[in-house]
């Protein structure tokens, strides 16, 4: 753990934060009005949330070192966390499941990481809520050229015949199920090109995102659902391809979120929302600052170049209103369901408060 040079944000890295800080960079796990509920009403009559009060504390926000989390490595390092009336620790961890057992255990105030987990933590009953949308549209099915000349050729079809002509099925890497890339490929397979249930179809492999470009050269398989900037890292080698790009697949579908504990006060609330709208501009103005920042606090073989690179992808995708991903985050909602990681469909409404982002976006 470090303090920058000029700003007021810590890092800290996975659970080895949590002895160094001993829990003490967490907003309170009561808002500073004493009710744990407290809500307030936006300009447009809808009910927010998010917690009451004012408070000059601590805020501990967690994220995954991914390409879609792009707004924090701009708050980061263009310093809009010092505009936010609170001491920021930002704590890295390698996966979505960390950080959802850091979040439902009160570890994190504000977690930057896939709509997802989101989704199980709010079917868990916790008290958090989306406020703002960070990506939409950032996955890439890249493949070896075997299968991707067949799919050029033959769309669905090509599961098939890749089935027929090498005597198995595409193995297709992917996080765990219910993880955004998964839910992403279940929908391209069974929704998008109604092929059936998504084993039946292909041979799924579990592999993070970070090793799939090692395992696709190495042949451990054949495709990958992949977001920035891996796929750009993909692409570069010979021998593979692009087969399809999410956007077309569900059109508009979210891939990390701002996920915020309703215990953070009011006002942090709006400021970081505010920040985090500041921070989606400037990557939309500066696309080649905004990539040197993510490869500056990414790091992990992320240099400069491939960022640059990977900022121009379709796949890069970047906004702040959740209102936008709204409907399609019931439709993934629904898959999340089907595959075991909730107990119901988890309703926009359940999901998200637009208050907070109403609020600061009217002003």
């Amino acid at each position: 753990m470090y303090e920058r040079t000029r700003r007021r944000v810590l890092t800290a890295s996975g659970t080895a934060a949590l002895s160094v800080m001993g829990l003490s960079g967490c907003v309170g796990r009561s808002s500073p009005s004493g009710n744990d509920s407290a809500s307030s009403t936006n300009n447009k009559g809808e009910t927010s949330r998010a917690g009451g009060g004012r408070s000059g504390g601590k805020l501990t926000v967690a994220y995954v070192p991914i390409y879609p989390n792009m707004q924090h490595y701009i708050m980061q390092e263009e310093g809009y966390y010092d505009s936010l009336a609170t001491e920021v620790t930002a704590k890295r961890f390698s996966d979505g499941p960390s950080v959802v057992k850091a979040f439902a255990s009160d570890e994190v105030d504000i977690a930057l990481f896939g709509v997802t987990p989101a989704m199980v933590l709010t079917d868990k009953s916790k008290q958090a809520d989306v406020l703002a949308a960070n990506s939409r549209n950032g996955f890439r099915a890249m493949a070896t050229n075997a299968f991707a000349d067949l799919y050029a050729d033959r769309e669905g079809d090509a599961f098939a015949a890749f089935e027929k002509q090498e005597g198995r099925k595409v193995k297709f890497g992917v996080p765990p199920d219910g993880s955004v890339p998964d839910i992403t490929l279940r929908y391209w397979i069974e929704r998008d090109l109604g092929l059936g249930e998504l084993e039946s179809v292909v041979e799924k492999v579990t592999v993070s995102p970070a090793k799939a470009p090692r395992t696709m050269g190495s042949g451990g398989v054949d495709a990958t659902m992949i977001q920035e900037p891996f796929a750009t890292v993909i692409e570069n080698e010979r021998g593979f391809g692009e087969v399809a790009w999410s956007g077309d697949v569900l059109p508009g579908h979210p891939v990390t979120v701002t996920f915020v504990q309703n215990s953070v006060p009011r006002d942090v609330a709006e400021g970081f929302v505010e920040q985090h709208s500041k921070a989606t501009q400037f990557v939309r103005e500066n696309p080649a600052k905004a990539a040197a920042d993510a490869a500056a606090v990414i790091g992990s073989g992320v240099n400069a170049d491939l960022a640059r690179r990977a900022i121009d992808s379709r796949a890069s995708d970047f906004l702040s209103d959740p209102r936008e991903v709204r409907t399609q985050s019931e439709e993934m909602a629904e898959l999340v369901e089907e595959v075991g990681n909730t107990e119901s469909t988890v309703s926009p409404k359940r999901l998200f408060d637009f208050g907070v982002y109403d609020g600061v976006s009217e002003r």
